[in-house]
C-alpha cells in the first residue's frame, strides 16, 4: 500500500491506496477539490458537510446522467450493429442470387454451344449429301447425254 499527500479544502489529507494507483487518487482528489471549490464560490460559506453533500450529489448526478448517455449510445450501437447485419445477409443473399443467375446463364450458352454445333453437323452432313445427290445427277446427266 501507498500513502499519498491530498490536498482538499485548503487541508492536507494522507490516504492509502494501491501501489501504482498513486497519480490516479492525486487526480480524482484534484477534480473533486475543483468541484468543491467551484460550488463553494457559487454557493458561499454554507458549512462543509452540507457543501460535501451537494458535491456528491453533483457529482453522482453527472454520473447518471454519462452512464445513461452510455448505455442510449450502446442501443444505439447495437440497433446499427444489428441493421448493418441485415445489409449484409441482403447483399450475400443478392450476391448468391446472381451467382446462380450467371451459372444458369452460363448453362444456357454451354446449351445453346451444343445446339450450335449438331445443327452445324446436321448442315454439313446435309451439305455432303446434296453435293453427292447432285453429282450423281451429274453423272447420270452425262450417261444420259452419252447415250443420245
Amino acid at each position: 500500500m501507498a500513502n499519498v499527500n491530498i490536498k482538499f479544502n485548503g487541508k492536507d489529507y494522507i490516504l492509502s491506496c494501491d501501489d501504482g494507483q498513486e497519480d490516479s487518487l492525486k487526480k480524482l482528489a484534484k477534480f473533486l477539490n475543483n468541484k468543491y471549490d467551484e460550488l463553494q464560490s457559487r454557493l458561499g460559506n454554507i458549512g462543509e458537510n452540507k457543501l460535501l453533500l451537494i458535491t456528491t450529489i453533483q457529482l453522482i448526478d453527472e454520473h447518471f446522467e454519462l452512464r445513461e448517455k452510455i448505455l442510449s449510445q450502446k442501443d444505439k450501437l447495437d440497433k446499427l450493429s444489428s441493421r448493418f447485419n441485415e445489409m449484409k445477409n441482403l447483399a450475400i443473399k443478392y450476391k448468391d442470387s446472381k451467382d446462380n443467375e450467371i451459372k444458369n446463364l452460363n448453362l444456357d450458352i454451354d446449351n445453346f454451344k451444343k445446339a450450335i454445333q449438331e445443327n452445324n453437323e446436321l448442315y454439313e452432313g446435309m451439305l455432303d449429301r446434296t453435293a453427292k445427290s447432285l453429282e450423281k445427277i451429274i453423272e447420270n446427266t452425262g450417261s444420259i447425254s452419252k447415250i443420245q
